[in-house]
């Protein structure tokens, strides 16, 4: 297995990237091995200074960098040879199992589509993201970002990769879905909430159990929670917000404590032929660890093939 990490990707890149693969390194078994994507030559005097060998990583150097306020189409068609574009060029040849970076999102999201593409069948790949649950285990909530505006059809979908997510990375079989609304009644919500319930309701493929509140997101009501980008992305920085808060106050809680982007690591983006995961801007070497693993789990229990058997 080789994971590819995007070495120039984040506020704090390379140094916190590069210590980051090494805290990964250690967790890794002998058949899964790490491919140091970015400028080599900044790479080997961190790992120098840490007295780690270089030899334990593979590394595909590249020149440019795409910053993290580019815009993303136009990065990724004029600067060939940065991280993000040589990463999911390797994605896409199977030189690279998986592809994960704290860089540019909307790069990461271009490249995916423009690279390995789309699931046949998948209308629009979704960004997923960790939800802690109260009485233990986590959900997860799904779009955070890649589509604002969604159909009703996309959400369903969204349902389904959720669904699927949840089960083989974490072990929850017939995972429940909820539809995020403003109430829990069927004819709640604006036009795309509405015509998604009957959707979701009249599939077999999912265990819809109708709609949910934002009160719900934690309290184990259901194990994947679908929305559209615009609202997951709200939800998601909210969330996030709270483990600031509790810190700050000096308030220490160990739900609160699952709600830090360092335990979670990353966003896997959930619907293309090849794993990928954007990891947080400002990613320490914790959170660019736990984003390795992540990408690691995802090549393990074959989640892909998975996918595209559902979308069959």
């Amino acid at each position: 297995m080789k994971i590819g990490l995007d070495i120039m990707g984040g506020d704090y890149a390379p140094k916190a990237t590069v210590l980051g693969a090494i805290e990964a390194h250690s967790q890794l078994k002998n058949n899964q091995h790490l491919v140091l994507v970015g400028d080599k030559d900044q790479i080997i005097p961190i790992l120098q200074d840490q007295n780690f060998n270089p030899d334990h990583f593979e590394y595909i150097h590249t020149t440019e960098v795409i910053g993290m306020g580019e815009h993303p189409t136009k990065a990724i068609v004029q600067k060939p040879n940065s991280s993000i574009s040589v990463g999911f060029q390797l994605l896409k040849t199977g030189d690279l199992d998986s592809f994960a970076s704290a860089g540019n999102t909307g790069a990461m999201l271009v490249g995916s589509m423009f690279s390995v593409k789309a699931i046949p069948g998948v209308i629009r790949p979704a960004i997923a993201s960790i939800a802690p649950q109260l009485a233990g285990g986590y959900g997860i909530l799904l779009d955070v970002g890649a589509n604002a505006d969604c159909k009703p059809d996309n959400l369903l979908q969204f349902g389904i990769l959720g669904s699927l997510y949840i089960e083989h990375i974490y072990g929850v079989k017939n995972g429940k879905v909820g539809l995020m609304n403003i109430g829990e009644e069927e004819e709640k919500g604006n036009l795309l909430a509405q015509a998604a319930y009957t959707m979701m309701k009249e599939t077999s493929l999912i265990n819809f159990i109708g709609n949910i509140e934002g009160r719900d997101l934690f309290n184990n009501t259901a194990d994947v929670i679908v929305c559209d980008g615009f609202t997951g992305n709200v939800m998601l920085k909210l969330a996030e917000s709270f483990y600031v808060i509790t810190r700050k106050k000096g308030f220490k809680d160990e739900f609160f404590d699952r709600l830090n982007y360092e335990e979670i690591g990353g966003s896997p983006i959930l619907g293309i032929n090849a794993p990928a995961v954007i990891g947080h801007g400002v990613s320490s070497p914790k959170a660019i660890k736990n984003m390795v693993l992540m990408s690691r789990d995802m090549v393990e229990t074959n989640l892909i093939e998975k996918f595209k058997a559902a979308f069959n």
